[in-house]
């Protein structure tokens, strides 16, 4: 019984230990200047982007935030106005998470508020494949303020609540 105990406290440390050695292989790593654009935890589908994206199946973004300071995406030459957000939601997250430590970022706040643009075109409808707006490897899209189209006389997603129709400065 007592053999037994030690044995599996052995195993413990020696699974602590490889852990140990694995994340410490894995932060120099994530800290090579070469490896620059992989994020700080990196998902498999991360990883399998970048891979991708070397071999060409794959492109990078750049996004133009409203302040004119920009990040990249990398995407699969496949994806959607969806794929876009998505990959936008994660590198923002982790980057305030990097900075900041938690913070909490509202975004329905920001897509009832904001949507993509390329070219002067609206990206609004969430099943529309990228490269259908002209969007490849390179290229630049952004940011820009969701208003209500005078022709349709619509409320757009962000204009439910008549409060604050006077407190957004672009409407």
């Amino acid at each position: 019984m007592m053999m037994e105990s030690s044995m599996k406290r052995e195993e413990n440390v020696e699974d602590y230990v490889k852990k140990a050695r694995l994340n410490s292989t894995l932060a120099a790593l994530l800290h090579d200047p070469i490896l620059a654009d992989v994020p700080k935890n990196p998902t498999l589908s991360d990883v399998d982007t970048l891979i991708s994206l070397e071999l060409g199946s794959a492109m990078r973004i750049s996004i133009l935030k409203l302040d004119d300071t920009s990040f990249d995406v990398a995407l699969m030459n496949s994806a959607t106005v969806k794929d876009l957000k998505l990959a936008i939601k994660r590198k923002v997250n982790n980057v305030e998470q990097s900075k900041m430590g938690h913070r909490h970022i509202s975004w329905k706040h920001v897509w009832a508020n904001f949507c993509l643009s390329y070219n002067k075109e609206k990206l609004l409808d969430d099943n529309s494949v990228l490269q259908d707006y002209g969007i490849r490897n390179n290229s630049q899209v952004h940011f820009i303020p969701f208003v209500m189209s005078k022709d349709s006389q619509k409320h757009s997603r962000g204009r439910k609540h008549r409060f604050f129709h006077g407190l957004n400065k672009y409407a």
